[in-house]
């Protein structure tokens, strides 16, 4: 699995298309609030054309890619903190989730009702973020009044965790996210265990109309402004464009992107970018007759690599042997980049890079 996002919005701003589009999941899609009641989940392959060049090369029997999974969760209104719609349930999905795509409406259409009457993509976000943090503020409050109890007996830890939290618990209180604060590794151990839903990495998707895909200002510009603020991203997105996508041949998708004056589609887009804000990287492995993509966080060690195929090969690490795509790509076979000693022998504490293709050797 590559990793699981979340997309949250406000009712009728183009979430269950969006998820349809990415996913072809066939979510119900209608112009009324809460039509997703429970979440939809999809899982799709990561498009990798690095992935399909070595398979060209090596042609092995079986090629699998990294994938990413979208869940659509239902529509949060004000008031979902405390259980406004369907609030409670739907704050719960949000906690499983890695990251959060959050859609903002920024297309005008008498036909599909705004669940406030006006298209204003900088109010629509605070709601949202607004809920987020009173939602984590009651997860803090409730953390708070049971350590206090612990603390009493004048353990320090429970002490320093204690303190911990009354600081957190003040920057939510100044509609502050947590991702926003600066905290030591120790302390995000610490927090780690709540599942904050403002701690989450949250990448913003402007909806726009097939006439703002190359607009920056106007609606998707004011998404843009709120996001850098919040040290986030933002990918502009024509949801129904994308429905259209997703239904050709895909010979023919690239061409209709061609036409459009547009490099890659929607999905594209939001993994590419999702990758970046996540830190995450993409290696490969060649073993028997399976070509196959890995995601794993930067800064992962070949052991831990290794893990993450089978953790008894993390246990029975001996050695990584390594060879970049770059190099791959230039001499056109694993043989004569052996050859040429562009194949590394590497140890358990190597950093893989993203595009490494690595051989692990282990003892069971």
């Amino acid at each position: 699995m590559g990793f699981r996002c979340g997309i949250i919005g406000l009712p009728n701003v183009g979430k269950s298309t969006i998820f349809n589009a990415l996913t072809a999941a066939g979510a119900e899609v209608a112009n009324y609030p809460f039509c997703t009641i429970s979440p939809n989940v999809g899982i799709v392959p990561v498009p990798d054309p690095r992935l399909e060049h070595i398979a060209k090369i090596i042609h092995p029997p079986k090629v699998t890619c990294t994938t990413m999974e979208f869940v659509d969760i239902a529509g949060l209104v004000k008031g979902a903190s405390r259980g406004e719609g369907l609030g409670n349930r739907f704050l719960g999905n949000i906690r499983d989730v890695d990251a959060i795509v959050h859609i903002v409406r920024c297309f005008d259409d008498p036909n599909v009702a705004h669940v406030h009457g006006t298209v204003a993509p900088a109010d629509d976000i605070d709601v949202v973020n607004v809920e987020l943090i009173l939602a984590d503020l009651e997860t803090v409050e409730k953390r708070i009044e049971k350590v206090e109890k612990s603390a009493k007996g004048g353990d320090k830890a429970h002490h320093d965790e204690l303190q911990l939290y009354h600081i957190i618990r003040e920057f939510l209180g100044k509609n502050i996210a947590v991702r926003n604060i600066e905290l030591s590794q120790k302390e995000k151990a610490i927090l780690r265990e709540m599942n904050l839903i403002t701690a989450k990495k949250i990448l913003y998707v402007a909806n726009v109309g097939e006439s703002g895909l190359k607009e920056r200002e106007g609606y998707p510009g004011k998404v843009e402004e709120i996001a850098n603020g919040d040290g986030s991203e933002v990918v502009v997105i024509c949801g129904d464009m994308e429905a259209e996508i997703a239904l050709l041949p895909e010979n023919d998708r690239r061409e209709f992107l061609e036409d459009l004056g547009l490099n890659e589609s929607g999905l594209q887009k939001l993994i590419r970018t999702g990758y970046d804000l996540l830190g995450l990287i993409t290696f490969y492995t060649t073993a028997g007759t399976e070509l196959r993509a890995w995601t794993i966080p930067s800064g992962t060690k070949a052991s831990q690599a290794a893990g993450k195929i089978h953790t008894d090969m993390e246990k029975g690490f001996i050695r990584a042997e390594v060879l970049h795509y770059e190099d791959f790509e230039k001499v056109g076979s694993m043989s004569v980049a052996k050859e040429k000693g562009l194949v590394r022998i590497e140890g358990r504490d190597h950093i893989i890079l993203d595009g490494d293709i690595v051989y692990f050797r282990f003892n069971v």
